[in-house]
């Protein structure tokens, strides 16, 4: 049987999703957890990497279950073997033909940020920190720029795999509540670091040391060093990826409601 999980987590004491030699990740962990609960060997496969202290609040995973087991039975069970920081929020059986990464049609991400001349405390590493203020109109129309398809090589980290640097940046909206904003983000799919690139470059022109319009200049000129440089990973979540109707998989969970 095929299960479609969903698993949150609070990515500060990880070295990213993907499985490494040290077995510090959120894959490592989840795979131990599931092998513990199924007394054999169990595999994942993600809808889309994270890297180290990014958080997510619907990471999906599918596996291919080698017992079986009530879906319930899976969340509890799991989340009996995990770290507080890590949790299953839902397991679904889906047909053989799903895939995490490959059934999605696009990929949400979030940015929390913090704009104010005292560093974060209870929140530190849960948001990105500037010290000064920043103007959302004038990231508003920075924003607007990369909408659509493009080339987004500017945007890209040098150790990104991705095959083609082109993709489809659907929607950006850009929130502000007292001294917190949060931008989010949704695609087709996502670059290595595109996103953290892309913040930098907003608050570049957020501050007034570019127009908007420099954000144009950016993208044509296909070439990482025209860029600002990488944000902070400390305020970005994975949202999620999207599914059609027809897999009938959740689209948020509780902490989609906490989030600022």
């Amino acid at each position: 049987m095929r299960l479609a999980l969903g698993v949150s987590y609070n990515g500060q004491a990880y070295e990213g999703w993907q499985s490494q030699a040290s077995g510090r990740t959120v894959q490592d962990h989840l795979e131990a957890a599931l092998s513990r609960f199924a007394a054999q060997p169990v595999s994942t496969v993600c809808a889309g990497r994270t890297d180290a202290g990014v958080h997510a609040l619907m990471q999906v995973v599918h596996l291919d279950a080698p017992v079986q087991r009530e879906p319930f039975s899976w969340v509890r069970g799991t989340n009996t073997f995990l770290p507080a920081d890590i949790a299953v929020q839902w397991a679904q059986p889906v047909s053989e033909e799903f895939h995490a990464r490959g059934s999605a049609t696009g990929r949400r991400y979030a940015y929390v940020l913090l704009a104010s001349p005292v560093r974060p405390g209870v929140e530190a590493g849960r948001v990105g920190w500037v010290f000064r203020p920043v103007d959302g109109n004038a990231m508003r129309q920075a924003a607007e720029l990369l909408l659509g398809e493009h080339d987004f090589t500017s945007f890209r980290a040098s150790a990104c795999q991705a095959r083609s640097p082109v993709k489809t940046l659907r929607s950006i909206s850009i929130t502000q509540r007292g001294a917190y904003w949060r931008f989010e983000f949704e695609a087709n799919a996502f670059l290595h670091h595109m996103i953290r690139n892309i913040m930098g470059c907003l608050l570049v022109v957020g501050y007034g040391h570019q127009s908007p319009g420099w954000m144009a200049d950016v993208l044509a000129a296909r070439n990482r060093d025209a860029a600002a440089p990488t944000f902070s990973p400390d305020g970005l979540y994975f949202l999620g990826p999207l599914y059609e109707p027809r897999w009938g998989l959740p689209q948020r969970t509780p902490a989609y409601d906490w989030l600022p």
